[in-house]
């Protein structure tokens, strides 16, 4: 049995799994590499890439954007598979980092936490294949909205659930209701809204997946590949430090928390000492140095989220947090990036059956 390859404007990847890009300095070019070696998309993470901490304003700005073309090359140096770079919308110097991704050629852009709206406009390279990540179909449509007016459609949609870790496109108020939207609502209304447009967009569901059952039953759903981000923490070649690791080895299902980020979003994260003091109302006073995020307001900020997840990168977590995935708790083990990827597939092809595959039938 084999799965259906994943096409997305000219490329293949086969198997259909796009790394997800996890910030800061969690998925770098070592793990990118890796997963591309195996057929699948491996995506550097473009958020606080390099050693800022010690900087500020236009200095750390500009050690990140380094960081950010090195990782490509390297990446490159590493592998010859699809390489991709994950840019936020959210971050000061988006523009810019989206020019560097294009410089270095790389093979697609994916953008979210909030809408890339002018994406197109700073991508003079048809080559590189665009993909906003949404958390709904209607989001879809104002982006194909606005990108038609750019002369583009989206070369694919990334459709992120409420089961994701880090920051969240849903409310506190939608999180925390019972019939709460499911991925599987998500990415068939947004499979439905695609066929409605004249190039196909593929439809890559996300938040959530964590074994080949998972996989085998979206691509049944319609979905055309999946997005794992938790997954590849776990793995041998993932960059960030071990403590980070051990954090998710070491969760259990009630450790997983949502918190309000400075950011002004929701986002998932392992619980520890230093959230619990946030909890109970300590605060990690700060001075904002890198002006990193358009939505954060240092004023009102209780901590420095570059900090913070920085030291999380650099295995600090005394004063700092790792973000993860509702199935965090479900890591076990250490593995290589072959042998996850191996499993996944052998799950996955034992779970498929392309007479159930809408396409297909």
């Amino acid at each position: 049995m084999k799965l259906p390859a994943l096409r997305i404007r000219g490329l293949e990847i086969d198997p259909p799994i796009v790394q997800g890009g996890m910030g800061v300095r969690v998925s770098r070019a070592r793990l990118a590499a890796a997963v591309a070696d195996q057929g699948c998309a491996g995506v550097i993470a473009s958020v606080g890439l390099g050693n800022f901490a010690d900087f500020s304003g236009q200095q750390a700005r500009n050690v990140n954007r380094e960081a950010l073309r090195e990782d490509i090359r390297k990446a490159r140096s590493l592998s010859d598979g699809v390489i991709g770079v994950n840019v936020m919308v959210a971050l000061t110097d988006y523009d810019e980092l989206v020019r560097i991704a294009v410089q270095e050629g790389v093979d697609f852009i994916i953008s979210g936490a909030g809408l890339p709206l002018d994406l197109p406009n700073l991508v003079d390279d048809d080559r590189i294949a665009l993909i906003p990540i949404v958390s709904s179909a209607r989001a879809l449509r104002i982006i194909c909205s606005k990108w038609q007016r750019q002369g583009r459609l989206p070369d694919a949609v990334v459709v992120e659930g409420p089961r994701a870790g880090g920051h969240l496109g849903f409310s506190h108020a939608e999180l925390d209701c019972k019939e709460q939207i499911t991925l599987e609502q998500l990415v068939t209304e947004t499979i439905e809204l695609a066929a409605g447009y004249d190039q196909p967009i593929p439809v890559i569901a996300a938040g959530g997946i964590f074994d080949g059952a998972d996989i085998a039953r979206f691509l049944q759903l319609g979905a055309a590949g999946v997005q794992m981000a938790t997954r590849f923490v776990c793995t041998d070649e993932c960059d960030v430090h071990d403590n980070f690791k051990a954090a998710y080895l070491g969760a259990s299902e009630g450790d997983m928390t949502i918190i309000t980020s400075p950011v002004g979003m929701p986002a998932r994260a392992v619980n520890n000492d230093f959230l619990r003091r946030l909890e109970n109302g300590q605060t990690a006073p700060f001075t904002c140095r890198y002006q990193c995020l358009k939505t954060c307001d240092p004023a009102t900020a209780p901590y420095c989220i570059a900090r913070v997840l920085s030291d999380a990168a650099n295995g600090n977590l005394e004063n700092a947090f790792a973000f993860g995935g509702s199935n965090t708790p479900r890591c076990a083990e250490i593995v290589p990036v072959k042998t996850l990827v191996k499993q996944l597939m052998a799950e996955a092809c034992e779970s498929y059956s392309p007479a159930a595959d809408p396409v297909a039938a």
